[in-house]
């Protein structure tokens, strides 16, 4: 018996390593696009395309692949919690790789929509197979830690993909050359988490942790009548279901925005190369990635509204250095529009990941959290779609500083959307006790 708990801990820890790994090799082929969309840009004006109406385009593909992605999150999370976590994560990944090599053989903006629209679509099925999986691994005390860790896939894993792709583009790599490279990547990692992932802890002969008893799948009732049309109601009838789903949809736009256009940003206002702008644009994953930890870690450690409240005065914070940005103070400067942007990434990274992450397992426990996720996730996916073809637009007509104006304006009022949670969950607090 006294090897069983270091027997658990040892593939908890295996289980988070692969988690990790694999869901940032979906970032590669994820941020490949953006790293290289001035290239891709210079390539359709080389071909006669005028440069604005090239970057409309691309990032109206790109909003396109937001829907896809979007729309793929509502059934991922039930086909997870159906079908089980690891044969969505292993899917997602095969999927994503075969779409990759595709977009990397394709010759027009037509095609580029088709590959990226499959692309993101498939790629909707990792995150809700991943929350499935901690859920069944980890205990709920440890939801907010270890979903930051996790987290550290999009965002560290995401800056180191930038900075490897950049290091290929500066040798001289062209943007077809960068995506072959990144499938070849995530087919190595898909082989690595097939044969070492396991869906939960009673494949190795232990007992699954405990889930949160407040979820709202916690009653013995619910064990009885659990089909998809229950779940769906029990989510769709709680409040504060809906304030969450809200902030995702907010954080998820100022979030998709960066994540796809900073490399552009940083080429046009700050005068950089392509290969610069690639190194440099890779800092707001990497910084997000410290906000995960702080906001995980101290959601745990502060209790019942404890996550509500960092989302709250995150998001605040953060609509306040958007304003700075939107007002033009970065003119002329090549070191503030990194040093804004950094700043944006650790103030809105942390309560993004909270949402689809920690909060998602607290609402759906081991039955549902993947659902809860899927939701949450893909109705603030449907607000990142704004980050492509409409930023695209404001951009070109209003300058940078109109963009960022808009974000400031989404980060603001999901603060709002963030202090009714933390209300809420400020009096379930006293009731409670």
């Amino acid at each position: 018996m006294a090897e069983r708990p270091g027997k658990l801990i040892r593939y908890q820890t295996v289980t988070v390593g692969l988690l990790i790994a694999g869901y940032s090799g979906y970032y590669l082929c994820r941020s490949n696009l953006s790293v290289t969309m001035p290239l891709v840009i210079a390539e359709l004006a080389r071909r006669g395309v005028d440069v604005h109406a090239a970057q409309v385009a691309m990032g109206s593909l790109a909003s396109l692949g937001v829907l896809a992605y979007a729309l793929g999150k509502f059934p991922s999370g039930t086909i997870a919690d159906r079908f089980g976590g690891r044969r969505n994560f292993l899917s997602g990944m095969a999927g994503s790789v075969a779409f990759t090599v595709l977009f990397s053989l394709a010759g027009s903006v037509p095609f580029f929509t088709l590959a990226w629209i499959g692309n993101r679509a498939v790629q909707s099925l990792g995150w809700a197979g991943a929350v499935k999986i901690t859920s069944r691994w980890f205990s709920f005390h440890r939801y907010g830690t270890v979903m930051a860790l996790i987290s550290l896939s999009y965002l560290f894993g995401d800056a180191v993909s930038r900075e490897f792709m950049a290091l290929l583009i500066a040798q001289g790599l062209g943007w077809r050359g960068v995506f072959a490279v990144a499938a070849a990547v995530l087919g190595g990692l898909w082989l690595i988490c097939f044969l070492w992932l396991r869906e939960s802890p009673g494949e190795i002969g232990e007992e699954e942790p405990k889930e949160n008893p407040t979820n709202l799948f916690a009653e013995p009732r619910a064990a009885l009548d659990h089909g998809v049309w229950r779940v769906l109601f029990q989510f769709s009838r709680n409040s504060t279901f809906w304030m969450a789903c809200a902030l995702s949809l907010g954080t998820t736009i100022v979030r998709e925005t960066f994540n796809l256009w900073t490399p552009t940003y940083f080429t046009q206002a700050a005068g950089m190369t392509a290969a610069q702008a690639a190194s440099s644009s890779a800092l707001f994953p990497l910084v997000a990635g410290l906000s995960v930890l702080l906001c995980g870690w101290l959601s745990d450690g502060l209790g019942r509204g404890g996550r509500a409240a960092v989302l709250t005065g995150g998001l605040l914070l953060g609509a306040l250095v958007l304003l700075l940005l939107g007002s033009g103070v970065t003119r002329e400067s090549r070191t503030l529009p990194v040093t804004f942007v950094t700043l944006v990434a650790f103030l809105i990274g942390g309560p993004y990941s909270l949402l689809a992450g920690a909060i998602s397992l607290d609402f759906g426990g081991k039955q549902a959290s993947a659902t809860a996720s899927g939701i949450i996730d893909g109705v603030g996916y449907l607000g990142g779609v704004l980050s492509g073809d409409s930023i695209a637009r404001i951009s070109v007509s209003y300058g940078w500083n109109g963009a960022f104006l808009f974000l400031s304006a989404a980060a603001f009022l999901s603060a709002v959307a963030g202090f009714r949670f933390f209300l809420h969950e400020r009096i379930m607090r006293k009731i409670a006790v």
